[in-house]
């Protein structure tokens, strides 16, 4: 069966558009991860930006008590996350590449360049219990280098995939991209994991791509949200993915 990671960053975002710096406000990220699992979400989705833009540390630790599923935390190799997360527990963490300038992570991370770091955090996660994580791009080299890191997930960027969706040209590239690195990945032994970009229109072409273990999607179920509410955004999704044969 393939899961539903719901990426509760963009609640955060409209809250601290209003209430940023007041450690209150709404719409509060902690009630939608309730009503995303009460709608049969596998698991939330956040990322602790050293900036702190959308998600504050305090929705973090509160998040971390009322999750029921997979709390998956999102972060940059950087002191200050890396202690928090390993205080926190979260039961996995994607590492994620963290460009003060970008609106939302737009690039993979680049494991080649940086293996021996990635890899002493991995560590330092699994030796906590946390399991880990690498949002990368669907390149044959960077999915090496996160084998070797020792890391038990990768996630997939579909962002590229997602950009090329109406040229169809494009998009079977992007698509084909997918597919022999889930498939690499997978000979690696690496569980596959995929996200951004990801909607109720592209979704459907998406599970073409072989092994994957859960979907991290945020932006599209939040702005489905606006119209029919959180709940049925998030079934509308899962039935999406009902169809997916690995």
């Amino acid at each position: 069966m393939l899961k539903l990671g719901v990426n509760i960053d963009h609640v955060a975002t409209l809250r601290e558009a209003r209430y940023r710096g007041r450690g209150f406000g709404e719409p509060n990220p902690i009630e939608a991860a309730r009503i995303c699992e009460a709608a049969g979400a596998h698991g939330i989705t956040a990322h602790l930006r050293e900036d702190r833009r959308h998600i504050q540390d305090r929705d973090a630790w509160k998040l971390r008590e009322v999750v029921k599923t997979r709390l998956n935390l999102e972060m940059a190799i950087v002191p200050e996350i890396i202690a928090i997360a390993l205080k926190l527990k979260p039961d996995i963490v994607c590492i994620v590449p963290e460009r003060r300038l970008e609106v939302t992570t737009e690039g993979g991370l680049d494991v080649v360049a940086n293996e021996k770091a990635i890899a002493g955090t991995r560590k330092k996660m699994n030796d906590a219990d946390i399991e880990v994580s690498l949002f990368i791009a669907p390149d044959a080299e960077q999915i090496e280098a996160a084998a070797r890191t020792g890391s038990q997930f990768i996630e997939l960027h579909t962002g590229a995939f997602a950009e090329a969706f109406g040229d169809i040209r494009k998009r079977d590239v992007e698509l084909q991209r997918l597919i022999s690195g889930a498939e690499q990945a997978h000979a690696l032994g690496l569980k596959v994991n995929a996200g951004h970009g990801l909607n109720y229109t592209n979704l459907p072409t998406l599970c073409r791509v072989p092994h994957l273990v859960e979907l991290n999607i945020g932006h599209s179920i939040v702005s489905r949200a606006v119209m029919v509410g959180l709940k049925t955004a998030v079934k509308e999704m899962l039935r999406l993915m009902e169809n997916y044969r690995n």
